[in-house]
């Protein structure tokens, strides 16, 4: 039997736009999801998060559900359009106290709250003043976090600021997969520094408080042992990774990423403290992992698309043949197992959380699919903390089966069914599983 020791924390994770529906009620703004789910061809089916999972009226349903998995954490995202429906200015007290009532609920069944201030759903008022490349909207974004820190204090002891800054920035600002779906990668250059620097400005605004960031990030291998097909490595591993992770944990955006970037944009948006700002010491860092990816140096097939990865039009991605989600995604335990080490290794001590990790599968409740995925990733995370990693626990994504971002309700991640016609929560084989893995204290 594989065993975790005692102290490691074990939850589930959703995010607000995902699940909570009620997209007009209680005076909930507009957010740039709303807006992009209603353009045509953005979103598989013409799709929208506007019921979704219906979390903002059953979310006393879903806690039971936790309390009876025996989950102790549950890592949610509070909506900024819900709480301060302009973006600025006034707050919507009836958004707060959603959260408020969320918070109390978890409480009074034992599980922690960990909410996330920031997973996509910026206000869209403050996209149409520029969004996250205006440096504006991370001082908005700071008064923001200061105002909800206020509210709940009293009732949360961990903060995240941001869920995966790379996506806010690049899927949304570069390859237009995601909201506001533009196409601009000067623009997604100076997002991603805004996004990092609205967490360095929120952690100020909550001062003492134990706050973290969470990032998306993966293990990157060559497709060949070309010296291409590792430079192509070197390059997106700069994008995915180190352009996020050296200017939190070194203080410093990583010198050949920099000089990748020559022919696009200088960084001359990054002014003098800033990096300072974005560099203070953090309490713990969330990992979200799904899979590993494979580069190469070849032009991706049927031509150019807009990337991703700035300043890397020429590299492409591949497979090794491995077992895939739904998703496409290939599956392998351990690619995470060498990222923790990885972080261990290259970076200062951090306390680190695995904040989500999950597979999406076409088995509606006999699940057996995700329970492989899990436990195989479970296993590598009891690998590193064998190997001297310091994890403190793990979140699995997701709880319920929710709106997937371009993919609609096509895609399922829950370990808990959904069904969106009726709105009526079924446990999969996955959430039996987790609970007794909990309860058990190992696999």
């Amino acid at each position: 039997m594989t065993t975790f020791e005692p102290g490691i924390l074990w939850g589930a994770a959703t995010s607000s736009y995902q699940i909570e529906g009620a997209v007009a009620e209680d005076g909930r703004g507009p957010s740039i999801w709303d807006t992009f789910a209603a353009t045509p061809g953005a979103v598989d089916n013409g799709d929208t998060g506007a019921v979704a999972a219906d979390h903002y009226h059953r979310y006393r349903e879903d806690v039971a559900l936790m309390a009876d998995l025996g989950l102790e954490a549950y890592r949610f995202s509070i909506a900024w359009p819900r709480v301060q429906p302009a973006g600025s200015g006034p707050i919507n007290q009836r958004g707060l106290d959603f959260y408020r009532r969320l918070a109390d609920a978890l409480l009074e069944h034992g599980i922690q709250p960990w909410p996330t201030l920031y997973h996509w759903d910026l206000p869209q008022p403050l996209e149409d003043a520029g969004g996250w490349p205006a440096r504006d909207t991370a001082a908005r974004f700071a008064e923001y976090a200061a105002a909800v820190h206020e509210a709940l204090a009293d009732r949360v002891s961990r903060w995240t600021t941001l869920n995966e800054p790379w996506c806010s920035a690049f899927l949304g600002y570069a390859s237009g997969r995601h909201a506001p779906g533009r196409r601009e990668p000067v623009a997604a250059l100076r997002a991603a520094h805004h996004l990092l620097l609205g967490h360095g400005l929120a952690a100020q605004a909550m001062r003492e408080t134990p706050v973290g960031i969470t990032l998306n990030l993966t293990q990157v291998s060559p497709h060949t042992e070309s010296l291409a097909d590792r430079d192509a490595v070197r390059r997106i591993d700069g994008m995915q990774n180190r352009f996020f992770l050296d200017p939190l944990l070194h203080a410093a955006y990583p010198e050949d990423v920099r000089a990748d970037l020559a022919g696009v944009s200088a960084l001359e948006h990054v002014r003098d403290g800033d990096l300072k700002t974005i560099a203070a010491p953090l309490d713990f860092l969330g990992v979200n992992y799904y899979s590993p990816m494979v580069v190469t140096s070849e032009s991706e097939p049927g031509g150019p698309k807009a990337s991703p990865y700035v300043g890397s039009p020429h590299v492409a991605m591949r497979d090794k043949g491995r077992p895939r989600t739904t998703m496409g995604w290939e599956i392998d335990e351990h690619g995470l197992l060498e990222l923790l080490l990885r972080l261990r290794r290259d970076y200062p001590a951090q306390s680190l959380y695995v904040t989500e990790n999950g597979a999406a599968f076409d088995e509606p409740v006999h699940d057996a699919g995700r329970i492989s995925y899990l436990e195989g990733h479970l296993r590598a995370c009891a690998e590193a903390i064998h190997r001297g990693v310091p994890l403190h626990g793990y979140f699995v994504w997701s709880l319920l089966d929710n709106f997937e971002w371009a993919f609609g309700y096509a895609q399922r991640f829950g370990i808990v069914h959904v069904d969106y016609a009726t709105q009526r929560r079924t446990l999969k084989d996955s959430a039996r599983w987790y609970a007794d893995m909990i309860a058990r204290g190992g696999l």
